[in-house]
């Protein structure tokens, strides 16, 4: 009993000291990483090892987005968007790939408030990985969870009854 109050009040005191982040650290934990940073709070144009990024935040509904431009989505066949969609599950990790406005972007996005600095560090790493990988490994780290893609290498195959079950 006496573990679990220590356990319960040690929790309460880490989310007392959790990290809010705000615009105001996130533009210094950025600087912290960029090559250059330009913009306004919220709305950041930046360069990471030559990568050109975004990240643009909404402290009102508590969203941020960190995301780098791949190629124009007119460029995509078939096999590199399925490729990027089994990616999203196995190899992308945190982040995603998505299109929008005919652009394919490499994405994070998190609850701002939340945020810890070593996510956002995590994210920006993460988002360049997965921007510089596309179409060869599609991963965002050296971690791979799972196996596969469409251009015949080693897949996770999930049964089929199994499939049914969701």
């Amino acid at each position: 009993m006496k573990r679990l109050a220590v356990l319960l009040l040690f929790l309460f005191v880490s989310t007392l000291q959790a990290q809010h982040m705000d615009n105001d650290k996130l533009e210094l934990i950025i600087k912290q990483n960029a090559d250059t940073l330009n913009g306004i709070p919220g709305n950041w144009k930046f360069i990471y090892k030559e990568t050109p990024m975004l990240c643009v935040t909404d402290e009102t509904n508590n969203r941020m987005r960190i995301i780098s431009p791949i190629t124009a989505s007119d460029n995509l066949d078939k096999d590199v968007l399925l490729d990027a969609m089994t990616a999203n599950f196995h190899s992308a990790l945190d982040v995603k790939y998505a299109i929008t406005n005919k652009i394919l972007w490499s994405v994070y996005i998190h609850p701002l408030k939340e945020l810890t600095e070593e996510q956002v560090n995590s994210a920006i790493s993460q988002v360049y990985y997965a921007a510089k990988t596309f179409g060869s490994t599609f991963s965002s780290t050296e971690l791979i969870f799972g196996t596969g893609n469409a251009k015949g290498k080693s897949k996770e195959v999930i049964p089929e009854e199994k499939t049914r079950e969701f």
